[in-house]
């Protein structure tokens, strides 16, 4: 009995890891074997799906530019969320709940609502088609989520610190970033974790404000097609490598997110 008590879980974990898996191993063969038959495992070993991400431009400035625009609106969303949301946590002001909530409608709408818009205005001030058009656009989700799991975080340090702090002479910015940063860093770590996924993983927004220069991959993968159909492989092999950057964010926040889901607003 103690031998099976496992079992279930490892069936469970098998077939979530069954997909990944499957994409994996459909990066290493060629589309003509993808089409032509079903295999646990490629017949004709190929790197050349891989080969040609890592050599045609196309591709590889489609994750660097990918990239660069879901790190500067990590860091964007961070640094506007920790003052605003350690306002919301110490202060009471005139509106203050009626704000916050109106934060978080801008999250729940969805992307397409925002897509014209964002169009047009950075059409019109030289900002289309450039990484920072795509990290701006993305604030507006990941900022109100931002503060609001910030918020819980800080509602949760007694505001005894604060004062403290002011009695030995701390001037406010040392205080915030000395004392107050390292106390919620596992609700940074968590914040950082959801801002780098949504980001990553938004597509409407990122193909709309981008043309050619900053194109990111997911742009690059649905453009994936040549005379003969989509390239399933080249497919599979830039969908493999979609997955890299998400799993070493989950690896290197992963203590914090456990603590996030245990005392934050997630």
């Amino acid at each position: 009995m103690k031998n099976t008590k496992w079992l279930a879980p490892t069936i469970y974990i098998l077939f979530l890891l069954l997909p990944i898996y499957w994409l994996v191993s459909m990066s290493f063969k060629t589309t003509n074997e993808i089409l032509g038959s079903f295999s646990l495992w490629p017949q004709e070993f190929t790197l050349n799906n891989y080969i040609t991400i890592f050599t045609d431009p196309t591709w590889y400035n489609g994750y660097f530019n990918s990239l660069t625009y879901v790190m500067m609106n990590t860091l964007l969303s961070v640094s506007v969320a920790l003052p605003a949301a350690y306002a919301f946590s110490r202060y009471r002001f005139l509106g203050d709940k009626h704000l916050f909530f109106w934060l978080l409608t801008n999250r729940m709408a969805p992307p397409a609502v925002f897509a014209l818009p964002f169009f047009q205005l950075y059409s019109a001030v030289g900002l289309f088609d450039t990484p920072i058009a795509v990290a701006l656009a993305h604030c507006l989700f990941n900022i109100p989520l931002a503060v609001w799991i910030l918020e819980g975080f800080m509602s949760g340090v007694p505001k005894e610190l604060d004062e403290t702090a002011y009695v030995d002479g701390y001037s406010f910015v040392h205080f915030f970033i000395k004392i107050f940063i390292p106390t919620i860093a596992a609700g940074i770590g968590v914040v950082m974790f959801f801002c780098f996924m949504f980001s990553w993983v938004e597509l409407l927004l990122a193909k709309t404000l981008t043309s050619v220069v900053a194109k990111p991959i997911a742009a690059t993968m649905t453009r994936t097609a040549s005379t003969s159909g989509y390239e399933l492989g080249l497919l599979a092999a830039a969908g493999t490598l979609t997955i890299i950057p998400g799993a070493f964010v989950i690896y290197f926040v992963r203590h914090h997110i456990a603590k996030g889901f245990a005392l934050g607003r997630v």
